[in-house]
């Protein structure tokens, strides 16, 4: 932030942003009485930042101005939620305390911002934290508990949390590099993914899109400019793909209207990375909405009125039976309700069509705001519940005295991004588990004796052992002897936190035998590998597996819960025996002469002074855009930008991150995979063989394709010396005669 004197022009642009936030609250607010809060939250507000300037050098007001646009037109909150976007950082930032929101907007508005406050504060204090704590502490999963612990006073705190999020993205541009990659990590670690299940969907996508353009830009730029050609040739065949369903439901009495969709950048990206294909094999680029108002005279219900108009379009087009998505009978866990099914166009294009009734289409867009508003409004379904229950897991995990900022962040991490499955009892109730989930897991979900007792199980009529991973539509009854009691080797194939939890409650009775059992045990397997065992080795692996302290890092190694292998192979990561005996605390004064933000670390500089690791996570070579991390010991291990081992490291310690350029004079080869497919004829080996290593002078490692009925695939594991060599070569191999695809792909 800085100071300067506000212009004519600036008081104008203030003016033209409030306006437009005015209109947009008036159909918001009940009354006039709710528009002059807001209007006096504004005033307020643009009085206390009055002269203070962004990084960008605009009136700082039009930040909060925007979080507040965003808090009423994408997530659709009401007037205390608005007033308390535009106060957000008077507390912080201005001489202004709660006391003085509290006596001016009432308490409900200052509790908000009071919330957003806390949450501010945390993260602007965590790099003078970390400096005083060392390595040990992570002040950005303590940001994030403090965030989610807001969801047991008021969810709007972290709503709105999310609108500020978002806005800080859209402006990011303007923050230095090492600041954008933690802000970016954090935000697809833990906001995207919360996002989604708060249902916030173009929340979601905007900030997946923005993380995209900075993480992967030569990527992002590609896929948007072949949207882009894509749309404009297809224009016409989805327009006249649309008009005979409007006329059938026009006829059918349907009150509807219809709105495309296009596919974003990341979502296509994701999926071109996920199922290793190319652009061109990206089917549902496409999609089409019908949403429709329920006929207040109609006999059918909403759920009877979706598949109603299923029938119908079926009936103009044939659609792809295993691409229809039945998300009206059994919603998604963020609340999500609709009818999907793919159909062919007389184009011979595929087009994904969503069926939603208006309330489905505001959860949809607005998630869990609109969500309670339809309950206060008396509407409950039958689905209502489903994003209650997820908050109350949520703050159930919150509230264990068991679990740590870190461990905390992975658990609500994993839970937020885990999909669920649907099974059934012996008697036919359904219930919702976490995909992969076993049936000893589905046990323990039912009753903790069912859990504890349980021998065996029945999955669809066949005994099955109770380490089964169940499948949707599984019919699972659990047999159980009165005499059994819980293994430790069931901790090797549950897959539910809550399951896991309630078998590690059963040992702690005995927590001092395991404890001193996982030390005795410890000692012996680190000496096989050269590592001395002493309090400070113990010190810091119970932090780097975030295990709370060391009592509970041992009696978990000792039931078996950590195992040894996970171990080594993080002592192989962080550099061995010298690491591990590395004093963590009171680094600070080391780690300030080697973590110097306003530079750039040339990887592999000569007279450097630091040892470079190329992460074999992610592999990556020389024009990849790439982050640096910087260990205790002065070694920077270096990762591309969009590896997800990457966000995982930035989004709990941004203060290791360290701003990278490639050493282009360099020289040097790095390990790359290329995957080809195509047409197989007489010669085509020799051809890609010799481009490689003839044209190319290219260093071949492995080779391994496959032919089968006249089609080839398969992958190359080369050496090269940077990206652009790569992006050569890989041009030049799609035009050899039969090649029809080639990308390069994780090793």
């Amino acid at each position: 932030m800085s100071f300067s004197e506000f212009t004519q022009k600036d008081y104008e642009v203030i003016a033209r942003s409030y306006a437009e936030l005015k209109e947009a609250a008036r159909k918001r607010c009940n009354g006039e009485n709710e528009l002059e809060v807001v209007q006096k939250a504004f005033e307020f507000a643009n009085e206390a930042h009055k002269n203070v300037r962004r990084r960008s050098g605009e009136p700082y007001i039009l930040h909060p101005v925007a979080v507040a646009k965003i808090v009423v037109n994408d997530i659709g909150l009401g007037y205390k939620s608005i007033s308390a976007a535009l106060l957000h950082d008077v507390v912080e930032d201005t001489a202004y305390n709660t006391d003085d929101i509290r006596n001016m907007f009432g308490d409900k508005i200052a509790s908000l911002v009071e919330g957003l406050t806390k949450i501010k504060n945390v993260l602007d204090n965590q790099d003078k934290k970390n400096k005083n704590d060392g390595y040990t502490e992570s002040l950005q999963a303590e940001n994030f508990k403090r965030i989610l612990l807001t969801l047991n006073d008021d969810v709007r705190v972290v709503l709105i949390k999310l609108a500020d999020r978002l806005h800080n993205c859209r402006t990011i541009e303007y923050m230095p590099e090492y600041k954008r990659d933690k802000i970016l990590s954090e935000t697809m670690f833990i906001f995207v993914p919360l996002a989604h299940r708060l249902g916030l969907y173009e929340v979601k996508s905007e900030m997946e899109n923005i993380w995209l353009r900075y993480k992967e830009p030569d990527a992002y730029n590609d896929i948007s400019a072949k949207i882009n050609r894509d749309i404009s040739d297809k224009e016409k065949s989805i327009n006249e793909f649309i008009a005979p369903i409007e006329t059938a439901l026009r006829e059918a009495g349907f009150d509807f209207r219809i709105k495309k969709r296009v596919k974003t950048p990341y979502s296509i990206w994701h999926k071109m990375a996920a199922k290793q294909i190319p652009f061109e094999q990206v089917y549902d680029l496409y999609a089409v909405r019908i949403i429709f108002n329920p006929g207040p005279d109609s006999n059918e219900s909403e759920r009877d009125q979706c598949y109603h108009v299923f029938s119908i379009i079926t009936g103009i087009y044939r659609y792809k039976p295993d691409r229809v998505r039945d998300w009206v009978k059994h919603p998604k866990s963020n609340g999500y309700e609709a009818l999907h099914c793919t159909l062919m166009s007389m184009y011979g294009l595929w087009i994904e069509v969503q069926i939603r009734s208006k309330r489905m289409d505001d959860i949809a867009e607005k998630g869990i705001a609109a969500h309670w508003a339809y309950k206060q409004d008396g509407y409950i379904g039958e689905n209502d519940s489903e994003m209650d229950k997820w908050l109350s897991k949520v703050k159930e995990i919150l509230v264990s005295p068991d679990v740590n900022a870190l461990e905390l962040l992975d658990i609500i991490h994993n839970d937020l991004i885990s999909t669920s499955i649907m099974v059934f009892t012996p008697k036919g109730e359904q219930k919702s588990i976490q995909k992969g989930a076993t049936a000893l897991d589905f046990a323990y979900m039912i009753h903790t004796e069912i859990g504890k007792r349980a021998i065996a199980a029945k999955v669809n009529m066949k005994l099955v052992p109770l380490s089964m991973q169940l499948k949707t539509g599984d019919q699972v009854e659990i047999i159980t002897a009165e005499e059994q009691e819980p293994k430790k080797e069931w901790l090797d194939f549950l897959q539910t936190r809550h399951a896991k939890g309630l078998v590690m409650d059963w040992f702690r009775s005995d927590k001092a035998r395991y404890v001193h059992e996982g030390r005795t045990l410890l000692k012996e397997k680190l000496s096989s590998i050269g590592i001395r065992f002493d309090d400070n080795v113990l010190r810091n692996l119970s932090s780097a597996m975030e295990v709370k302290n060391t009592d509970e890092f041992l009696f978990r190694f000792g039931i078996g819960y950590i195992r040894f292998d996970t171990i080594a192979e993080l002592v192989d990561r962080r550099g061995g025996n010298t690491f591990w005996h590395f004093p963590w605390k009171g680094i600070h004064e080391e780690r300030k002469a080697v973590a110097d933000k306003s530079r750039s670390y040339v990887i592999n500089a000569p007279g450097d002074g630091h040892k470079y690791v190329i992460a074999g996570c992610c592999h990556p070579i020389p024009g990849d855009p790439a982050v640096g991390f910087l260990s205790p010991g002065g070694t920077i291990t270096v990762h591309k930008k969009t590896c997800q081992v990457a966000e995982n490291i930035a989004s709990k310690h941004g203060d290791w991150i360290v701003k990278l350029k490639w050493n282009t004079s360099g020289g040097g080869s790095f390990p790359v995979r290329i995957m080809l497919k195509g047409i197989d004829r007489v010669g085509l080996l020799n051809d890609i063989t010799g481009y490689i290593s003839l044209v190319m002078g290219v260093n071949m490692r492995r080779l391994n394709l496959n032919t089968e009925d006249g089609i080839f695939e398969g992958y190359i594991d080369m050496l090269v010396h940077d990206r652009e060599v790569l992006d050569s070569m890989i041009d030049k191999l799609k035009s050899i005669k039969g090649i029809q695809d080639v990308m390069r792909t994780d090793i």
